[in-house]
């Protein structure tokens, strides 16, 4: 900070140097003018003394941002002429604007980011797709200021080099307008007259330019990706969604809501992995074993504490039933009153409007259509680790499928499916030994989070084995050990009698013609999701995709999210396109304590250089929480520093995943702290640990001259 102070106060006082010598008045249209001809004698005495020093005033005028580039650029042309001045100025403007633009990076960049971080971080990402594009088409016009664009530009990460050759091209046109101008000097009465209605009209076409290119050449492309492709003279329907899941179920419904003609295909089960093998059956195999844990520790509650008998497959045929009454909710005959015409059976894309449907009964179709939204889903990955194949292995697909409970359950895996069920079965009544190469479990959230959950795990029993590498699978007569290697190196034997493989997720991407249209990722990575931009378009135009499929959440909720905008983009994208958001998506995982979270958490701020302010408060002390013996958690919750403004909470405790709703509309409004502390919640209700946290921050906030000068009035009224 003193070297940027000592830096400032240079500039400021070479700034105020010039303008005191009176520099900046020799700066004038005028006063070039009756200069001309004794800058033009002093030219053909030193030539290359006279360039040197030209160039050298204009990059410290351009570096500074003082007025007068205009001028200089005129002086160039009536100086120098067309060639030779040309050439000056567009190197010295260019030296002069990149100059200009580290000293604004230098010392505003910094202190910007910390006051406006999101604001920030999506211009950032912005600059980083497309921030030539548009710095170029911003340079093609010279009544712009530039610099205000040099000054822009150096709050973003834009690359020197990038800023460099964009401006050195964008201006070339402007300066050879001015520097051209500049040999006709006699000729000019102000420079009003360079810049006339009709040639301030071309620039800004010439501005304009790049931006209609840019069209154009989405229009080229998406063209040139349908040329092979012969487009149907008609079509059978406005949209065929393929796969009925989340994302699938809720494209189906918009566009039946919407009066669209719409086909939805299906091969397996409506509801997709949420109904079936996610979601549903997750949470009723967590109730029962919440459940079976609370009869452990009745005696909290003044009850007699018992030793539940768990009857695992009556568990099981409760989680089926549960599926089963939740099952016509996502059902054929649902949709299809609905208005969506429903194929059971599997689809292929023949080309980017035809779609060939295996029906279940083996019948074929073909149907043409204008759009198509694919929504196939994800499933368990599955490592490709020795010995795996020989111990009939697990995952949250087949699980579901056990009749009896694992004595000892080894789970490989640390996020959020491996942690939910390692709980669950650990509270009904398996020794569940749970396997993570890391550091710690759930390492997308906060170590405190994840430490939390990590003592009621150890309390209740589970055999946590942290920073352990599955190397592989080994089968000794009827039995079967997982061979790991520890952090130093060491190997080490775990002896389970079933493994739950939950190490990831992978999208479901063969079989449905992906391959012959080219719409494959690269074969790099095994979890690569499939590419699309932000309207959710694949590199066909009217092809989309949403959910698991594409990511970059694998969340029921976030799949329905994107199923609007592919829905709405693929029914009415020709007039107007919505790019999908997912600054307030929240997410929870329904341990106990469960942990839910929205926008920022204290890792992720930390990785993007945010600064930012940390409140929280410990639910231990909430009265509603203590009555329900239930004292455990925190609300912690993210600020911009010195305002109230919510940039990502974290919620630990019980019923995180409904108390985190409140912050998300809040946030998605625009509403901080103070509006969150002065809206009534009801005691004694959970909710109050939001309330509660706002209150933490109004106090760290409260303004002690005030209250200071309050305190004194109060004296003074007793008197």
């Amino acid at each position: 900070m003193n070297k940027k102070v000592v830096l400032l106060a240079g500039l400021v006082l070479a700034v105020l140097v010039v303008w005191q010598l009176g520099w900046l008045d020799a700066l004038t249209f005028d006063n070039l003018k009756q200069q001309q001809a004794n800058l033009m004698a002093m030219r053909d005495a030193q030539p290359l003394m006279v360039s040197v020093v030209y160039l050298l005033i204009y990059v410290g005028v351009t570096a500074l941002s003082l007025p007068g580039a205009a001028i200089m650029t005129l002086a160039g042309g009536a100086i120098f002429g067309l060639g030779w001045g040309l050439l000056l100025v567009s190197f010295a403007s260019t030296l002069g604007a990149t100059l200009a633009m580290l000293v604004s990076r230098f010392f505003l960049r910094d202190w910007v980011k910390q006051r406006f971080s999101h604001s920030m971080k999506k211009l950032d990402d912005g600059v980083e797709r497309e921030g030539a594009f548009y710095l170029f088409a911003l340079r093609l016009v010279p009544a712009f200021p530039f610099f205000v664009i040099n000054l822009a530009m150096g709050l973003t990460r834009m690359k020197i080099w990038t800023f460099w050759w964009v401006s050195q091209v964008g201006m070339l046109v402007g300066t050879a307008v001015y520097v051209n101008a500049g040999t006709q000097l006699a000729q000019l009465q102000s420079p009003s007259d360079i810049l006339s209605i009709q040639l301030l009209g071309a620039f800004v076409l010439l501005g304009v330019f790049p931006l209609l290119a840019r069209k154009a050449l989405e229009i080229y492309k998406s063209r040139q990706a349908l040329r092979q492709w012969k487009k149907p003279a008609h079509f059978d329907t406005n949209l065929v969604v393929i796969g009925a899941g989340s994302g699938g179920l809720v494209s189906a419904y918009i566009a039946a809501a919407v009066k669209a003609k719409v086909v939805l295909v299906e091969k397996h089960q409506m509801g997709g992995d949420c109904l079936n093998t996610g979601c549903v059956p997750s949470k009723a195999l967590i109730r029962s074993a919440k459940l079976a844990h609370e009869m452990r520790h009745a005696d909290h509650y003044g009850l007699k504490s018992q030793q539940p008998e768990v009857d695992f497959a009556a568990v099981m045929d409760r989680i089926h039933a549960v599926i089963a009454e939740i099952e016509p909710h996502d059902s054929v005959e649902r949709f299809t009153g609905l208005g969506v015409d429903v194929r059971q059976g599997s689809a292929k894309l023949i080309s980017p409007w035809e779609v060939e449907i295996t029906l279940n009964t083996g019948e074929m179709q073909r149907v043409t259509t204008r759009s198509i939204i694919l929504a196939t889903g994800a499933e368990p990955f599955v490592p490709d680790l020795p010995g795996l194949d020989k111990v009939d292995y697990l995952t949250s697909d087949n699980l579901w499928q056990l009749r009896d409970l694992p004595k000892r359950l080894l789970v490989l895996g640390g996020g959020p499916i491996g942690c939910e069920l390692t709980q669950a079965f650990q509270r009904l009544g398996s020794q569940v030994t749970q396997v993570e190469r890391g550091e710690r479990l759930m390492a997308r959230e906060d170590e405190d989070a994840s430490q939390l959950v990590m003592q009621h795990f150890r309390q209740e029993g589970v055999d946590l084995r942290l920073q352990h590498q599955a190397l592989r699978f080994e089968v000794t007569g009827d039995k079967k050990y997982l061979i790991a290697q520890k952090v130093a190196g060491e190997e080490v034997s775990i002896e389970f009698d079933r493994v739950v493989i939950a190490v990831g997720r992978k999208p479901r991407l063969r079989g449905y013609g992906l391959e012959e249209l080219g719409l494959l990722p690269e074969e790099a990575k095994t979890l690569d999701t499939l590419d699309t931009n932000n309207y959710l378009q694949t590199i066909y135009p009217n092809i989309f995709a949403c959910g698991d499929l594409i990511g970059p959440f694998q969340f029921t909720h976030a799949a329905s999210h994107q199923a609007w905008h592919a829905t709405v983009n693929a029914l009415f994208g020709d007039f107007k396109k919505f790019a999908v958001d997912y600054r307030f998506l929240p997410w929870a995982t329904f341990t106990d304590p469960e942990v839910a979270r929205v926008g920022l958490n204290e890792q992720e701020a930390k990785e993007q250089g945010i600064d930012y302010e940390v409140t929280t408060y410990g639910i231990d002390d909430l009265d509603r929480a203590i009555a329900d013996g239930q004292a455990y958690g925190f609300v912690k919750v993210l600020t911009q520093q010195g305002k109230d403004k919510i940039l990502g909470v974290t919620l630990v405790g019980p019923h995180s995943g409904d108390l985190i709703a409140e912050f998300v509309l809040a946030m998605k409004h625009g509403l901080g702290m103070n509006k969150l502390l002065g809206t009534i919640h009801i005691y004694p209700t959970m909710t109050e640990a939001n309330k509660f946290a706002a209150g933490n921050w109004k106090k760290a906030h409260a303004p002690e001259t005030v209250l200071g000068w309050l305190q004194k009035f109060h004296q003074w009224r007793l008197k």
